[in-house]
Order: C-alpha cells, then structure tokens, then sequence
C-alpha cells in the first residue's frame, strides 16, 4: 500500500525535475522534447488534486516561467505575463468549450518560439522583456530594436489613435528555412548546432552584441495586451485590429468563431495542415474574444481562465542514432538515412529517418551515438533535427560518406562540381535506381499501375527479365513465369538466399498486365513524368504537353522555345533536351512507343481551353476539389495554378479557412470567386 509519504517523495522529485527542465527550456537549452514535459507537467497536477495538501505556494503548477538569470538586467511587467492551460484531446476541449461559454472565441495558432513583453509609451518603444516568472523578465530592448518586425515607433492611425501606453505580448521565433543556416554557420565555426529553431531563437534573443541576433533573422508576431492607457478595446479581435494599424505584426492564421463547434473544426483544420504555416506551430490557442469576459472569468495563479491551448500530438521526440546507412533513388541521388532506437511519433512507430544528404549530415552535427531529436515532416517523412549535446558520453563517432554505390559497387561522385548531392552514375543498370524508377513510373502521377509495387518491381529486376523502364510494356504471361521468388513455405529463405522457384502467373500477375493495357493510352502529360527526367514533374509535364501537344514536336523544339514555356524555365529546359541526347533513354521511348504507349494527345480528349492565359490562386478547402484535382482542373483548362497572390493575378478563389491570400487579394481589388463561381468559370471561362 502507498503510503503518504511515498506520494510527498514523488512530488518533491518530481517538482524539482521540472523546475530544471523549466530552466533548461527559457534558456533555449531543452533537455527533453516538449511532449515529455507535458507529460511530466501533467503528473504533478494529478498528484496535486488527489493529494491537495501538496500544492503548496512554490509548487510549478502555481508558478508561471522560469526565474531570470541574476546577471541579467530585470524588468518588472506592468502586468503579469501569464501562461496557458492546456488540453490534449478533443473531449477535453469540449469540457472546457462547455465550461467557458462566449458569443466568439479567437483561435491563433500556438508558435512554438520565446515570449516577448514590449512597451510603447506616446508610440514609442521603451523596453522590450522575456517572460522570465511572469513578474520579472530579462531586459531584451537592444536586441528587441534589431527584430524588423517590432517597429520602434507605431503609426499614426485615424481609427485606432496611438495610445499613451500600451504593453505587447508576442512571441519571437525562427522561420525553418533559416534554421539550417544558422546551423551550418555554428558547426562550421566548431559549435554544437540548436536542436530545433525555438532553441535558435531562444539563444538568439539573449545575445549579448545586437549585431550577432540581427544575423539570427529573428521574426515576432503579436498575441496579446497587458496594460493600457487611452486604449480601451471591447474584443481581442479589436485590440489585434489596432495592433496591425500601428505596424506591429499580426498572425495571418487567426480566426475568429462564434461557436463551440466552429472551434473544434478549426482544431481538426489545424490539425491536419500544421505545416501550413510560415513558422512551427504545436498546437491551438483559443480565447474568449470578449475582454469584459475575460475580466469576469479571471484566472487561476498560472494561467487565464478565459483561454486554453490544444496541443497537438508530439512531432519531436528523441531516440539513439544507432547507424546512417544511404539509399539510392530513381536519379541516383544517394540519400543518408538514420537508424535509430524505434520511438513513436505522431501516430506511428518510426525506426528510420532521412538526413537530405553528407552535408545536411555535417550541418546538423550528428554523430553515431547520439542521442537526436526526430519529427515528421508533414506528419508523414521522419527527419533528423539535430542532437542533444548534453547526453554525449564521448563513445560516439562521426560518420563517413561510402566511396561506393551500395546497390552496385559503381563509384559515386557529384553531379557537377560543388554538388551536396551525389550520385551513382550508373544509371540505367543499378538496381536502386531502376526499381525506384519503376515504382515512380507505376505512381499516380505517371502510367497509375496499381500492381507494380515496389516487390514486384524487385522481382521484374532479380530475375532478369527488365533491363530498364523501357521493357515494362512488352510482359506478357510468358515473360512473368520467368521471375522468382523464394519458397514460401520456407521462413529462412528470404534470410537465407535459398533456391527461388518459378512464380506461377497469379492474380497480381495477371492485374499488372490488365494495368498495362490501360496504362497505354493515357494522357501525354503523365508518359512524360514516367520517363523520370530530372526536374520534369506533373507541372512542366503538363505545361509542355499542353504547349506542344506530341513527344515529336518537343524533342524538335529549341531549348529556348522549351524554356519559354510557362512553367518550364531554363533548367527544366536543359534537362528535358540533354536527356534525350542519351542513346538508352531514346530506346526507352522508342520501346514505349512500338509497344503503343500515347505520344501524342488527341485532341478530342482535351478539355476546352476555358482558362488560357490566366492565372488563378486557390485559397481555403473546396468542397468538391482537393488540393491536387483544383491544380489539375486549372492547368488541363490552359490557366496557371499559382501559390501566391500578385497584381497579375486574374482570379482568387476562397474557400473554407482561407488564409491572408484572400485579405491580399481584397487589398489589390482583384476578383475573389466562391466554389460556385470557380466552377463557371472552369466550364465558360466567365465567373458571372
């Protein structure tokens, strides 16, 4: 039986563990991954309402942040800088949605970065703080002054005039793609690389030359007011309104709803495309926009009773780097990958990883040993992020780039000099990049044959019956009795190498030559895609197969002409003619052909050019269009699909949760659609 004893020594440990990593996480020196602190965060919580006598003043569930660092210069908040209850799952939301009833709530997205405390007095800034314990923060102001976003002075607006004071709460960070910079830079200069870009920018803020966090290209975004003179807003809503008309930097991706299942929806929006946005995100803050609401729900000696934080499951745990391995694709890219300790991670047991490349290998600074720090990219591709410096014991060791192609003993080298990627140069014959080029080719986005996967792909190769891509289309039953297999009802064969048998020409068999035939006649577009040009993918493909209409008539274009292509440019240009100046790969095409594979669009099968000539963004989720068919239906019409809103864009079509493309858009007065209207114009041209 537990005593009470046993439950105060838990809690003691237990608190003391994360005041550190408390500490450790403010200073951007995180020994865990944020996962394991909510975890632990949560436990003494639970320990606290069943043992209530243990929640004492000095408990870190009563405390807020972590406590400056004494040599550094404090300042006191004018109000206290608070921290966030959080939830983790949908059920818990709705408790909290059920509890706290407003006519609108905000949702924002939570930026994993560094709070940041700013005061303009008569529109000036005049100090710039950490959060520190809520209290008391870290004087930041000289390094705040090098931040381009944080203005100096706020503008001049009729609407919402510049108070006398007005205290900002925001939060600091770094955008992923300078990250991997300022990595490389720190390694290169013999330094140990951040982890993950909050810790970047953690660091970045409480450098002591505000010459060096200028290099760091930190960004901010507001998120909250604390103390006010001459300004009084009713709503949050209102208060970011103003903030915006003063310059100061707002999130393009908050919202606000007005119900309890409007905030769910935005939780799943989220969700589901939490890489959509600019910067890292873990999870959904929602607000009670009302600020007198706020005032009558108070708050707790943490944290506000009026918001909540929904944090999403875990993207970055840690694990041990047992080995790096490469892998050869259908260029022959030779690719590094991790092997690692199998951890879970955003829904899935992941017992490997990608590094990009023997560069991105140096830049993070990972050694076999290590212990490092994974994640999904896009919830789907585990990476690398870096390793935890302070776990090394001294037994690990820094990896070697092969000299030689693993799937075929060829020498590897470079593409071109200066290269970060290197490649098997044996093309046509390696193993690797053959079968890659065959699964790629079987791809939706080329011939869609289902039943060539990757195994049949290898038994096609082991077996000697393909030598490249361009025999695929002349199997028949004959030719599948040759490939092998190994005894089925010996387990050790695979293992072991034993005896292969004939493989019997079974229903995969005969679905792979069904798919086939079908595959013969499929648009242009697609046969161009499957011949793995590099650079040439779905949208170069389309746009020259649009333009030329035959393989002929590309291959006699001048690489100029090609490059004028919308959509094409000079190197896919390049690309696409010196890949035919190859004899095999002309004698893949020839091979296709003979065997009567489309070279040619009928014209018939084209649809009418209803878009040509313009150019469409899409913003927001379409109910009848995904994000790949909404692509499709504009470049198949003529038009040009583009990610970004111009003044030469032609029309802006929104749908559900668009983002600030539709404010951009409102702003350059350009023609916003609805899916109804989307839809006219696909079918006559004309929106109206």
């Amino acid at each position: 039986m537990t005593k009470p004893e046993d439950f105060q020594r838990e809690w003691s440990e237990l608190a003391q563990e994360i005041r550190r990593h408390r500490e450790l996480y403010y200073n951007g020196q995180p020994a865990i991954p944020d996962a394991d602190f909510d975890a632990l965060f949560q436990r003494l919580i639970q320990l606290e309402e069943q043992h209530p006598e243990l929640a004492v003043p000095d408990s870190p569930t009563q405390q807020v942040g972590a406590t400056p660092e004494p040599s550094a210069a404090d300042i006191v908040h004018l109000e206290r800088m608070m921290s966030l209850d959080n939830v983790f799952d949908e059920a818990e939301m709705r408790e909290w949605l059920a509890k706290t009833p407003a006519k609108s709530y905000l949702t924002e997205l939570k930026i994993d970065g560094l709070s940041i405390d700013l005061v303009y007095r008569d529109g000036e800034l005049v100090s710039a703080a950490t959060r520190g314990d809520g209290r008391v923060g870290e004087d930041i102001t000289a390094n705040a002054r090098v931040i381009e976003d944080i203005p100096h002075r706020l503008e001049e607006n009729d609407a919402y005039p510049v108070p006398a004071l007005v205290e900002i709460r925001g939060e600091v960070y770094m955008r992923p793609e300078d990250f991997g910079d300022i990595n490389a830079q720190r390694v290169e200069d013999g330094k140990p690389p951040f982890a993950n870009p909050r810790n970047a920018a953690a660091g970045g803020l409480r450098m002591k030359d505000p010459a060096d966090v200028k290099k760091r290209r930190l960004h901010m975004v507001s998120h909250g007011i604390g103390a006010r003179e001459g300004f009084a807003p009713t709503s949050q809503h209102d208060a970011y309104a103003a903030l915006a008309a003063w310059g100061l930097p707002v999130s393009e991706y908050t919202k606000r709803v007005e119900s309890a299942a409007a905030v769910i929806k935005q939780v799943n929006y989220w969700a589901a495309h939490r890489h959509d946005a600019i910067f890292e995100m873990d999870g959904l803050v929602v607000k009670v926009d009302d600020l007198e609401s706020q005032r009558q729900l108070g708050a707790t000696s943490r944290a506000p009773r009026w918001a909540i934080a929904y944090k999403y499951p875990p993207e970055e745990v840690t694990t041990k780097l047992l080995d790096i391995e490469v892998g050869v694709g259908r260029t022959g890219r030779v690719t590094p990958f991790a092997i690692m300790d199998p951890v879970f991670v955003s829904g899935s047991t992941v017992s490997m990883a990608t590094l990009h490349n023997q560069t991105e290998v140096k830049r993070k600074g990972v050694l076999i040993g290590d212990t490092v720090i994974i994640r999904k990219a896009g919830e789907i591709i585990p990476e690398v992020l870096g390793p935890v410096v302070d776990k090394r014991d001294g037994s690990e060791w820094e990896w070697t780039f092969p000299a030689d192609c693993p799937s075929c003993g060829t020498t590897l080298a470079p593409q071109k000099e200066g290269d970060a990627d290197w490649r098997c140069p044996n093309t046509r014959s390696c193993p690797s990049q053959l079968s890659a080029r065959l699964e790629y080719l079987a791809s939706r986005k080329g011939f869609d044959i289902e039943a060539l996967g990757e195994k049949a792909a290898s038994d096609l190769i082991d077996s000697g019956v393909v030598a490249d891509e361009g025999d695929i289309f002349d199997l028949d039953a004959e030719k599948l009795l040759k490939t092998q297999v190994y005894t089925r009802n010996d387990p050790k064969a695979k293992k072991t190498k034993g005896q292969p048998v004939p493989r019997i020409l079974n229903k995969q068999g005969e679905k792979l030559l069904d798919n086939l035939k079908t595959a013969r006649e499929t648009e242009l577009w697609r046969v161009l895609v499957s011949l793995s040009i590099r650079h040439v993918g779905p949208i170069a493909a389309r746009a020259l197969a649009a333009r030329y209409g035959s393989l002929d008539a590309m291959r006699q274009a001048p690489v100029e002409e090609l490059a004028h292509t919308d959509g094409v440019g000079d190197i896919i240009a390049r690309s696409f003619s010196e890949w035919f100046e190859v004899d095999w790969h002309r004698e893949i095409v020839e091979k296709w052909a003979k065997a009567g594979v489309t070279m040619e669009d009928k014209v018939q099968d084209k649809p009418e050019q209803t878009l040509e000539g313009l150019t469409v963004v899409v913003t927001g989720t379409l109910e009848n269009f995904t994000r790949d068919t909404v692509k499709e239906a504009i470049l198949s019409r003529g038009g040009k699909a583009s990610g970004s809103v111009s003044k030469k864009t032609d029309y802006v079509v929104v749908g559900e949760n668009a983002g600030s493309k539709e404010q951009k858009a409102r702003d350059l007065g350009l023609r916003i659609l609805d899916e109804s209207g989307f839809q006219r114009l696909l079918e006559t041209g004309s929106p109206d």
